[in-house]
């Protein structure tokens, strides 16, 4: 169970598994997949490890349920590094950008070999989309769809989930996250990931950032997708909780306002229990 999460659960391969047929008899368009290894380092070594968590369970889901439902992979280091940062560091400590290219290139190679059909591209590394293109492209992974996180925002919603991946981070990512503030680079970088062969993009968090959703579906001619984050949910299970407001109510009118700004997806950790009332 996750404390900041409740209805929320790391899993085993094998309960993974079965989490997957209960999505894909609710009618849900996909599931994304996260790992949690027992073992970090400075260079996330496990998340292109075929043995490591995360392709290990993609293969697992991907045997269970085929093409039938949807499987998304997180691609990013986070979870796998040491010091918790989406990419490898240089000597001063910085985010080296271009190292992390070749981290993510191997990643995502990584997971299309486990059978991931889409790759959820969410370091937020300047080139991350071409390159990651490139890299399955060349060896035959043309039909891999890349997600991009387009715009991802630097906030205090995030909490929850570090929990969830049990991230070794201290501080924050505001270097290569977006400011909060800043709309107009949201519109650049969508500019960018398209330039570079984006097949879905992605506003992270939701619910804080509609306008942004908003402004990037208009422009978009691909897909867009929405992320109602760990925050987002935990505001909400911890208000119903308190009988403060109606859980399931709340619920739906956050994703209809999502849906309204224009996401075309929506990932959502209220996903089953919406499944089920809609």
């Amino acid at each position: 169970p996750i404390g900041a999460m409740p209805g929320v659960v790391q899993h085993t391969i094998e309960s993974l598994v079965a989490e997957a047929h209960r999505c894909l008899d609710a009618g849900l368009g996909g599931i994304m997949l996260f790992g949690v290894p027992l073992a970090k380092d400075p260079e996330g070594s496990g998340a292109d490890d075929p043995e490591g968590i995360l392709n290990v369970a993609t293969r697992a889901v991907v045997d269970a349920v085929g093409d039938r439902l949807v499987v998304m992979t997180d691609l990013c280091l986070d979870e796998f590094t040491s010091h918790g940062h989406c990419g490898v560091l240089d000597a001063a400590g910085r985010v080296d950008n271009d190292a992390t290219l070749q981290r993510y290139a191997a990643m995502g190679l990584a997971q299309a070999h486990a059978g991931a059909h889409v790759l959820g591209l969410s370091g937020m590394m300047d080139g991350q989309v071409g390159h990651v293109r490139a890299a399955l492209d060349a060896e035959g992974f043309q039909d891999v769809v890349i997600l991009a996180y387009t715009a991802k925002y630097t906030s205090g919603l995030y909490g929850p989930f570090r929990e969830a991946v049990a991230s070794s981070l201290v501080g924050d990512r505001a270097a290569y996250q977006q400011d909060p503030a800043n709309a107009t680079e949201a519109l650049r970088e969508l500019a960018q990931d398209l330039a570079e062969g984006a097949d879905i993009v992605m506003v992270k968090p939701a619910g804080p950032h509609l306008d942004i959703v908003a402004a990037v579906a208009a422009a978009s001619p691909v897909p867009v997708a929405a992320y109602q984050i760990s925050g987002e949910y935990s505001q909400i299970i911890a208000a119903a909780d308190r009988g403060w407001i109606d859980r399931d109510r709340v619920m739906l009118e956050s994703l209809i306002g999502i849906r309204r700004a224009g996401a075309q997806l929506i990932l959502t950790y209220f996903a089953l229990d919406a499944a089920a009332l809609l």
